[in-house]
């Protein structure tokens, strides 16, 4: 079994790539590449029930299949208005496959129908990355996007508001340029640079310190660098505002700000990139919140330091910027390939590192968003790889997690989404794929065809598409995308982001159980019930087993920026709506990231869909509350014939009661009903009734039931 092959990540910066101004490619860590067979992550423990209100539906086709909502932001947002409400969407796209990038609008019913839809402009410039805000107190739309408004080489960032008056939309006022690149900046250290390009706004909007305004804020990155690759400090301009200005097109009066210690990132001889985003509380906080990674002058040599960031101005965005860090690390360690054998993660020359050289660290997560959750907190999602200590990492070693700041303790904590550690694990810091049962700290194998035994880790792979070498060994760059949703005030949260492990099975395994998901990207969505605190497994989403996917191939995935609480199932669970924009690729890859990963521009479709979860459904549902702990295990085989094993977790001595019902929840048996003892308690059920007789094959359910917690499986007696 290879275990490493070293790779980095594309350093060239392609024309195509700066003409079409996108982000550019350059390796935040080292891509430590593997062939790695293992086993896909188990059943799920407590997914949420959940039904379509609206199935996906097609608003119009387009034939640019990049990243079509934005980098940071969500760019479908829920109208709060009582009167009008629904939804406002942007997103970029082209008409035809020759035509113009343009910065698209669209404004949806409650019930996600379509009201209309068109480009926001009348201009045929490339437009690109629009952002969205909508004002909280009238539902008033706000936009900006990037493109090439005058006769310079350098794009401008645009902005118009929407009038929206009696529930119109598309009532925009004249066009404003926000930002007029080039810009100079001046570092705190060093000669002012008069040729700094800021794209790919985000919107967000906050309380003003004028009364009766709200204060808009966009933020963007910089496109030129000065040390020794991409470092894109930021430039934040802001206005306030209140709806009597947007319906009578009164100009609104910008300011800016900087962040100083970003401006000297980007000219320093040493070399910091940082993913961040834009978030606003309503205090008057802003935030410019989330990682950099850090090389010495020469690109290559990392500097040891924390690698989490939270920019914080405490009035208004008019006052001084302070950084706030932390780490994103939870302790790894590294397992021995082979029974006695050396370490399986292995460096220059084949030699294992050291388990104090290993850590989960966050990579890969440029394209997310940031929220304040309903307790002030700020919330950022994103990925987490098995990763050494000296900037490499392991693209077959993924998990999504959490960073989650408090203001007012200063704490920083890591909270995982998926998978989720085993609540009885006390050895593990985080989630380890090679170590899934008792006893801990001990290796999981499986019998190769030779006869030896190999290391057996649970593998998933959170991005749309499995093939890390398109647009030059770059995809992982590109395609990452993972966004949550924003506080509602009931402390409900999604998450949501793409797997494509089957694909790879399929793809690159040859594995014939997987082969009708060689083509299949497939959408994951995480709930919490808790304001993040705590996750359900998540829904998942395909072509192959959702018969409402049937031939739809979802790339690009955003939630809308907020659920919409329904109330409370006859569990107490929590019920929400959420909606969903996202695009159909009719061929699965991007052809405007350049190489292209097809020849041909067929495009797709731009598709909103819309589902409400949590809603109970009888026997089912009670493993399906997403804050559940997680006492009951997967039973073992499933399916199975004639006999499986059962097991539950106790975390302390307590009375149990372990029954088995049959679909119409009917009792068939009970397998433990007494005190049962900390720890794991295995039962074996051979597939019999309370009377000793064998049962038909058919769809059973095993109900754990203690004094505080009830949880129920499925399994399948298969004869």
């Amino acid at each position: 079994m290879k275990k490493s092959i070293l790779l980095v990540v594309c350093m060239s910066f392609l024309m195509a790539l700066v003409c079409a101004k996108t982000m550019q490619p350059a390796g935040e860590r080292t891509l430590i590449k593997m062939e790695t067979k293992g086993r896909l992550v188990s059943d799920s423990r407590n997914v949420p029930g959940y039904t379509f209100t609206k199935e996906p539906t097609s608003m119009m086709t387009s034939f640019y299949d990049y990243m079509i909502g934005s980098y940071n932001g969500t760019p479908l947002r829920l109208i709060p208005n009582d009167s009008y409400p629904g939804y406002f969407l942007t997103f970029h796209g082209k008409r035809t496959p020759t035509g113009t990038r343009r910065a698209f609008y669209a404004h949806l019913t409650t019930s996600g129908d379509l009201i209309q839809i068109n480009e926001i402009t009348p201009f045929a410039n490339e437009e690109g990355f629009p952002t969205l805000a909508v004002d909280p107190e009238t539902g008033k739309a706000l936009y900006a996007w990037h493109c090439n408004a005058d006769d310079d080489e350098e794009y401008e960032v645009q902005f118009t508001s929407d009038a929206f008056i009696e529930g119109i939309s598309g009532l925009f006022n004249p066009l404003e340029i926000i930002v007029d690149n080039p810009i100079t900046i001046d570092p705190p250290v060093g000669d002012p640079t008069a040729d700094n390009e800021f794209l790919w706004p985000t919107a967000k909007i906050g309380p003003s310190p004028v009364a009766g305004m709200r204060r808009v804020y966009v933020a963007m990155g910089n496109m030129v660098s000065h040390t020794f690759g991409p470092s894109e400090n930021a430039y934040i301009v802001f206005a306030d505002f209140n709806g009597d200005m947007i319906e009578s097109s009164i100009p609104l009066v910008w300011n800016h700000t900087t962040i100083p210690e970003l401006d000297q990132w980007n000219h320093d001889s040493t070399w910091r990139r940082p993913s961040l985003t834009l978030t606003a509380d309503d205090l008057g906080n802003l935030y410019y919140t989330g990682y950099h990674f850090a090389y010495e002058a020469d690109g290559s040599t990392p500097i040891q330091e924390p690698d989490v960031d939270i920019f914080k101005c405490d009035n208004y965005g008019e006052g001084t910027w302070t950084r706030i860090m932390g780490s994103s690390h939870l302790q790894s360690w590294n397992p021995a390939g082979t029974p006695g054998g050396t370490g399986y993660f292995v460096g220059d020359g084949d030699v294992p590192y050291p388990d104090n050289e290993l850590v989960w660290s966050v990579v890969n997560s440029g394209h997310r968003n940031g929220i304040i959750d309903d307790a002030g907190r700020l919330i950022f999602p994103g990925l987490w790889a098995q990763s050494t200590t000296g900037g490499g990492f392991w693209a077959d070693f993924h998990s999504v997690k959490s960073l989650i700041y408090n203001p007012i303790t200063n704490d920083f904590t890591v909270k995982e989404i998926y998978p989720i550690k085993d609540f009885i694990d006390t050895h593990n810091e985080a989630w380890t794929p090679w170590d899934l049962e008792a006893p801990w700290g001990e290796p999981e194998y499986f019998p190769g065809n030779d006869g030896n035994q190999y290391l057996n880790p649970e593998i998933i792979y959170p991005f749309p598409h499995w093939d890390e070498s398109l647009h030059s060994d770059a995809m992982i760059f590109h395609y990452n995308n993972i966004r949550i949703t924003e506080a509602n005030g009931m402390g409900q949260l999604v998450a949501v982001w793409q797997d494509s492990r089957r694909a790879m099975e399929a793809n690159v395994n040859s594995d014939p159980d997987y082969a009708e998901f060689s083509l299949v990207p497939e959408i994951y969505i995480s709930y919490s019930q808790d304001s993040g605190n705590s996750w359900s497994d998540p829904i998942v989403l395909n072509s192959v087993e959702v018969p409402e996917f049937e031939n739809i191939r979802p790339m690009w995935v955003y939630p809308a920026d907020k659920m919409i609480f329904m109330g409370v199932d006859d569990h107490g669970q929590k019920i929400g709506k959420i909606g969903f924009v996202f695009l159909n690729d009719f061929t699965w890859g991007s052809n405007a990231q350049n190489p292209p990963a097809h020849p041909t521009n067929d495009g797709g479709e731009v598709m909103f869909m819309e589902l409400v979860i949590g809603k109970s459904t009888g026997i089912i549902d009670d493993s399906a509350t997403p804050a559940a702990s997680r006492m009951l295990n997967p039973n073992y085989p499933n399916p199975f014939n004639p006999k499986t094993t059962i097991s539950f977790d106790m975390p302390k001595a307590a009375n149990a009661r372990l029954d088995i019902y049959n679909a119409k929840g009917q009792r068939v048996k009970t397998l433990f009903d007494g005190n049962a003892a900390y720890g794991r308690t295995s039962l074996i059920w051979n597939g019999t009734d309370s009377s000793g007789n064998a049962v038909s094959s058919g769809i059973y359910f095993y109900r754990l039931s203690t004094e505080n917690h009830n949880e129920t499986r499925k399994m399948i007696l298969m004869k």
